[in-house]
């Protein structure tokens, strides 16, 4: 459990990350989705797909998110086998 000093320090960060200095709200939702996807967020992911039907975010969008979440997952296992296996193979 954090203390009341973290807990406030932690919801000022987060805060301060829910609008991008550059980016617009959708692709920052659509970050944040894509974040909580890849760190297996469980409530977080709810969180942020409430928010993108919300703001009419179309699923189709959404689908290309969870797409690139996988696809990078798949890339990283698959360069982490061929370095385990090429390491196994001296």
């Amino acid at each position: 459990m954090l203390n009341s000093q973290h807990s406030d320090t932690w919801s000022s960060f987060y805060a301060s990350t829910t609008t991008g200095s550059v980016l617009d709200e959708r692709t920052m939702l659509l970050i944040a989705l894509a974040a909580a996807i890849a760190v297996d967020c469980e409530p977080c992911v709810e969180s942020y797909l409430t928010k993108c039907k919300v703001i009419g975010i179309p699923d189709a969008a959404i689908a290309d998110v969870l797409a690139k979440v996988m696809a990078v997952s798949a890339g990283k296992n698959k360069i982490k086998f061929s370095r385990v296996v090429s390491r196994a193979s001296k």
